[in-house]
């Protein structure tokens, strides 16, 4: 019953949203862009969003005004995506473990040790991989989402209180996660208690001690200031945070040729500009991370613990064909091909 209850909230929030939303726009003498985001403003994504603002604002004569929604100003990270695909939202980020509660093939990004340690293969897959942007692609036309581009925000790092080494090491612990059955079954399979949380929720439940770890890119653990409540950050190089730029595919379809040319030139545009983006970002948030805590202690994983975790991941292959279907896992070993090949190169 409570799930019906949330359920029911949630569309009605998101109803109610619509509904201001569009009153703005009636009002609005320029034609508007709304683009939403999953995170705070001065993150990666935030970066990109006004980096789009800026391109289209420009090469419109100004005929285009784009409006930025940081996190939180139109709900939560799973209200974004209903927005887009009813239309009410033009842009929107969406990360692959909330898309995947929506799409479930989206949930192929959330394998552990699928992308390279290479960011520029993974810059050339996410942006024009025949796989991605075409049967992956179209399941989000289903649902009125067009793809307009991915990137990844940089590694998924663990935040603890105490050193995380070995699959063991995650006995009992109970281990934030999105709201994705394939991370939460991610956990499980590395051995510990996955817990789905909101966002917006974490930093006061490692604080009161409600869960024990949590994982996020650097420049997300110091903006939320995670680093706070917890004094272990690991690097086990299991995966990349990856993000998809969504659009809603009715509103792009009905727009005159010459406005989808300017959206699309401004995408390619800006995949290079973000991979170099979040590059900076992690670097320079991981070294205010330490200025700020100097006792922080600092763990990556050698080659040798990475393989214990991959050997246990092994099997979620099989968990996501049970999850998304046989034609998902293809997709998953089609992308695998494509990164083999780039990465021989």
């Amino acid at each position: 019953m409570s799930k019906i209850v949330s359920r029911f909230k949630r569309a009605a929030l998101v109803a109610g949203m619509g509904l201001a939303l569009l009153g703005q726009a009636g009002l609005a003498a320029a034609e508007e862009w709304k683009f939403a985001l999953e995170e705070v403003s001065g993150s990666v994504q935030d970066a990109y969003a006004q980096k789009f603002k800026q391109l289209i604002e420009e090469k419109s004569g100004g005929d285009v005004k784009v409006t930025v929604y940081p996190y939180g100003a139109l709900g939560e990270s799973e209200d974004l995506t209903e927005l887009v695909a009813n239309g009410v939202l033009q842009f929107a980020h969406g990360s692959t473990g909330i898309l995947g509660s929506t799409v479930p093939e989206m949930q192929l990004f959330t394998v552990p040790y699928l992308l390279s340690q290479d960011n520029r293969v993974n810059q050339q897959v996410l942006s024009s991989s025949p796989t991605i942007y075409g049967p992956l692609a179209d399941k989000l036309k289903q649902r009125n989402l067009r793809l307009m581009s991915m990137y990844p925000e940089g590694e998924m790092v663990w935040t603890t209180n105490k050193e995380i080494r070995k699959p063991a090491d995650f006995a009992n612990f109970k281990m934030r996660v999105m709201a994705s059955p394939m991370l939460v079954e991610t956990y499980k399979a590395f051995g510990a208690v996955p817990t789905p949380l909101p966002y917006s929720e974490v930093y006061g439940a490692l604080q009161l001690k409600m869960i024990d770890g949590q994982e996020n890119p650097v420049f997300a653990i110091e903006e939320m200031k995670f680093y706070e409540v917890t004094d272990v950050l690991t690097w086990p190089g299991h995966q990349q945070f990856t993000v998809g730029v969504l659009s809603s595919e009715s509103w792009y379809q009905g727009l005159p040729e010459a406005r989808r040319k300017l959206i699309d030139e401004t995408i390619a545009e800006l995949s290079p500009y973000i991979f170099d983006v979040q590059a900076s970002y992690s670097d320079e948030r991981l070294a205010k991370i330490q200025q700020t805590k100097p006792g922080i202690r600092l763990v990556r994983l050698s080659a040798e613990e990475q393989e214990a975790f991959r050997k246990a991941s092994q099997p979620l292959r099989d968990t996501l064909t049970k999850l998304a279907g046989q034609e998902t896992r293809a997709m998953l070993d089609q992308i695998e091909k494509e990164i083999a090949a780039l990465e021989k190169r």
